[in-house]
């Protein structure tokens, strides 16, 4: 069985979205569409600039929206109105909760299955960590953190030459960014149960934060901290390839990732550690997690195995997004609701 694909959407990220299609085998991209037509004829594909003559014409089996949040809800519904039966939407998924949790109920209500692209769960590293956690390889997990170090966030011009509407964004570190750890960190380490924030703003030429701590509690003990600032780099050779650094600490070692995508895992009282994964060689895009994300979905489309990041699963992102926020409005640590 081959897949039929139409994407919606050819600005900047789109790009990985198509280069990975391309390269999966029983999936064949029927279309591309955009509002400025030449963006999706340079793509090569058929090319539309109305979703609905798109699928009217193309009638593929899955939908990629490739779109910032305020598209999401209308794209959807003309797609389930138009009988597609498998979307992936971009992340943030929605303008908010509420409209998230309407849409996750008409697409149900339809018998549509809608996949978020949350992508940064599949980047390589996160499947080696996940792996060696699962194993145990270093006893109970106790405390985590994440250093997100991108240095694209100085002066007038940040964010300017590849996605110029992040700086107009009024919540932009947690809304954008921290959601990808958000949901790492629930893949990693299982529920969040409370959440503690302090957000700031340090570059004036932008509306929403872009540097701050978050720290979650995990019903499995773990208590893990995203510490954010755009504005600070970190070792590695492409900044955008792991955005920053993690380490992990269990009551039998550490494990550690590098901004070159390599882990290391070093045995409690050791002086060495353990290479669970070499540096990463993939030139384009997140250790390659676009393709991965896709794949497993094609794979779920046609019965191979189930599916991660459902529109319904990531409503719990949104409500810790939403709780990450209260918190730092005031000033206290937060219990989240059961999801």
């Amino acid at each position: 069985m081959t897949v039929r694909v139409a994407c919606l959407g050819a600005g900047y990220f789109s790009q990985f979205h198509y280069g990975a299609w391309a390269r999966i085998p029983y999936a064949e991209v029927v279309a591309a569409c955009d509002h400025d037509l030449a963006r999706a004829q340079a793509t090569g594909l058929p090319a539309f600039d109305n979703l609905p003559g798109m699928l009217a014409q193309t009638t593929p089996d899955l939908l990629d929206i490739i779109l910032p949040p305020p598209a999401h809800a209308a794209a959807i519904r003309t797609a389930l109105t138009a009988g597609v039966r498998w979307i992936i939407c971009q992340k943030p998924f929605c303008t908010d909760l509420a409209e998230a949790r309407a849409i996750v109920a008409e697409a149900e209500a339809a018998g549509a299955t809608i996949v978020v692209h949350e992508n940064f769960r599949f980047q390589p590293w996160y499947r080696t960590i996940k792996a060696a956690l699962d194993a145990r390889r270093i006893g109970t997990v106790l405390n985590a953190t994440f250093r997100l170090r991108p240095g694209d966030g100085q002066g007038p011009d940040a964010y300017l030459d590849r996605q110029p509407y992040f700086q107009q964004m009024p919540r932009f570190l947690i809304h954008e960014t921290a959601v990808h750890w958000v949901d790492t960190f629930q893949y990693l380490f299982g529920p969040a149960t409370h959440v503690y924030a302090d957000l700031r703003r340090i570059n004036p030429v932008i509306s929403g934060e872009d540097a701050g701590h978050v720290l979650f509690d995990h019903a499995s003990g773990v208590r893990a901290l995203f510490d954010g600032n755009r504005h600070l780099d970190h070792v590695a050779d492409n900044l955008r390839r792991t955005m920053g650094e993690a380490q992990i600490e269990g009551t039998e070692g550490v494990i550690t990732l590098s901004g070159d995508g390599s882990v290391a895992l070093r045995r409690f009282g050791a002086t060495e550690a353990e290479t669970l994964r070499g540096p990463d060689r993939w030139q384009g895009f997140g250790g390659d997690c676009v393709h991965a994300l896709q794949e497993h979905v094609i794979d779920a489309v046609e019965g191979r195995g189930g599916v991660e990041n459902t529109a319904r699963d990531y409503l719990r992102v949104i409500e810790i997004k939403d709780a990450i926020y209260a918190s730092a409005e005031t000033g206290q640590k937060l219990a989240l609701e059961d999801g």
